[in-house]
This record gives structure tokens, sequence and C-alpha cells, in this order.
């Protein structure tokens, strides 16, 4: 696993989390990208979650990687071994991302002159500035949010050290937009992505369908994503409950999500809230019509200049009148959210990020 990277900028990215979700695979996507201009490794927790992404996974197998063991997030051995990692390599700029673990590396850092930057992928809503968290974040050079809502959040939430700079820098979509021939369907078709559990819009959506049957309209739900086991009573309660249920397809994960992008009209995610919303990325980058709430990071994308529909927040009233504005005016609709792709292909390119990131690396 040697890396022959022209550009000396050793750099290391550490996510030490075991769980299997969007911040963790956002460690690995970075470290790939990164790793095709700069010599980069992962230090990831031993026979978790990323440990076995980078055995399996083909899209992760070439990545230089360092494993460390512990059973507690304050640790001796995230101390001393992750010493040890960035000694054997001459690290000099650390990505941190995640949070739990910052209190170990503050100690293995101490001495060291590393050029520390965290990655911030998730909203946070307790404030961290004790005396402690001061502390720990005090030898932090970059904060770098993932979104204009996240950079509002770092700074009212995280301590800032005397020399602590906050910069947004975009994710890149993880792989090229799919080649699969957008489809011209007989029926209305919806698409809902994301883990099915309360907060994340599948249930606000198939509410909002409801003027869809109403008026008569013929339409699908397709909802790709796993569903969350203490939620799984619950939601079929809901859905045995509604007139239209037959309309609705829980069509369970899949690794192909892009293709559905193509084979869809309307991609509706009325979440409560997302730090980023990757799958709104993706959906914008695919050229589908868009429909959320107005909240958090998903209204930065209107803002960026992309077209979607933002519905009042949390009220379906309002997120049922956008959606048959949209059914109305379908044709218009669809020839606008093809022109997305064109910006997107360049503001979520790979390239952009890596360079963004880059300027912030030392020697």
């Amino acid at each position: 696993m040697n890396n022959t990277n022209p550009l000396t900028k050793k750099t290391a990215v550490i996510c030490l989390s075991p769980n299997r979700g969007g911040m963790e695979l956002a460690s690995l996507k970075l470290t790939k990208i990164l790793s095709e201009y700069i010599n980069t490794i992962v230090i990831i927790q031993k026979d978790k979650f990323l440990h076995k992404q980078c055995i399996e996974n083909e899209d992760y197998s070439k990545l230089t990687y360092e494993t460390i063991k512990f059973k507690s997030t304050f640790s001796l051995s995230i101390m001393l071994n992750t010493r040890k990692i960035i000694k054997k390599y001459n690290i000099k700029n650390v990505i941190f991302v995640g949070a739990s673990e910052l209190k170990s590396l503050y100690f293995a850092f101490i001495g060291l002159n590393i050029n520390l930057i965290i990655r911030h992928g998730t909203t946070k809503s307790t404030p961290k500035k004790d005396w402690f968290h001061k502390l720990i974040y005090s030898n932090v050079k970059y904060h770098v949010a993932i979104s204009k809502h996240l950079s509002n959040n770092v700074q009212k939430i995280v301590p800032f050290g005397k020399h602590t700079q906050l910069i947004t820098i975009y994710p890149s979509m993880p792989k090229e937009i799919s080649t699969e021939e957008k489809k011209d369907n007989k029926i209305l078709k919806l698409l809902h992505v994301g883990r099915i559990t309360k907060g994340k819009g599948l249930k606000e959506a198939l509410i909002a369908s409801e003027i869809l049957y109403k008026n008569h309209i013929e339409f699908s739900l397709d909802s790709y994503g796993e569903i969350a086991t203490n939620y799984e009573n619950e939601f079929t309660s809901f859905i045995n409950n509604l007139n239209y249920k037959n309309s609705f397809h829980l069509c369970g994960f899949t690794n192909n999500i892009y293709d559905e992008y193509q084979k869809h009209d309307i991609f509706i995610f009325p979440t409560k809230g997302e730090g980023f919303g990757n799958v709104v990325m993706e959906a914008i980058s695919h050229g589908i019509i868009i429909l959320s709430f107005d909240n958090t990071s998903i209204s930065n994308f209107k803002e960026l200049g992309f077209h979607i529909h933002l519905a009042d927040d949390t009220s379906i009233e309002s997120l049922q009148k956008k959606l048959f504005h949209i059914v109305s005016n379908l044709k218009e609709e669809k020839k606008l959210a093809l022109e997305n792709i064109s910006k997107a292909k360049s503001f979520f390119s790979k390239e952009r990020e890596a360079f963004e990131y880059i300027q912030l690396l030392k020697e």
C-alpha cells in the first residue's frame, strides 16, 4: 500500500468512529481524493466498519491505512498509537473527522507541531466552550465546515484558539453521474432516499402525496434506505392506514441509487434538517426535480443558484402546494432541473474539493 504521489504534504485523515454512516464514509472518500495528489493515510479503528471497508470495498482497497484498537474514546491506546503512527509516517497535517476522540488526540499531538484541521459534517447542539474543550480545541488551525449552515453552527458551538480559522469546503460527488438514460414515465414517479426513521422526511412525503390522490393523479413513491428497527412497527401502522398505500414501495438499500435518480420525476426529501444533504447533492447532479423543506443546509443549495423547490419548514400544507405546482408544470420543471447538471459538475468536482484542502496543508 505504498503511496507514490509526487507532493510531499504528508497528511493523515483520522476517523475512529465504529459506526456505519455518512461521516465515516466521508473520511474514506476524502482520503481517496487527497491520495491522488499528496501522500495521505487514513487512521481508523481496528476491526470496525471503516477497517472492513478498506479490506473489502474495492473503492477503498488501495488506500494506505493504519488501525488502532481501543475501548473508550478517552484512551491511552489512542494517545500512544496515534503518536506512534504520526512519527512513523512523519505526518505534518491531520484532518480529523469526528468529535469524541479529540480529547485523546490532543494529548497524542503534544509537542509534534501538527497542522490540525477538523472537518465538521453534522450539526452540533450542545455548546463546547467549557475550559476543557477550550483546551483540546486550542491547537486547531482550521475548522472546515461542509456547508454555510454548518459554518454558522461551528461558530456558535465550538471554541476557537488564538490562530484558528473557519473555512467552508463543500464536498464533492463520490462517484460519476449515472449513465442510465432518463425515463419518460407513464405515471408520476416520486423518489425518497435515506434511512427510514423519524426526521428523515419519508412520513411527511407520504402525507404530502395525499394531494395527488385527491386530485386523481396516478403516482408511485419509491423509498430506498434501511428502516430503523425501533421505527418499523410505527411506520407499518402508518402505511396501512393510507388510502393510497399501494402507491408506496419500500425498496430497501441499494448500491445503485444513482440509476434511480434517472428513473424518477421528483426527488422529495422533507427532512427536519441536514448538516449538508449528500443525497440532495446527488439528486441535483442528476437533474431530477427536487422538493424539500426550507431549513438548515438544504436552503444553501438554492442560495448557490441551483433550481430546487423549498416548502415552508415543517409545513405539510406548503409541501402539498409545492408538489401540486410542480406536477401541474411538470414539463417545464423537468427542463429547469436538467439545467442544474452542468453547474453541479463543476461545483461538486473532486478536483475542486482536493484543491481547497491542499491550500490548508503544509509541507
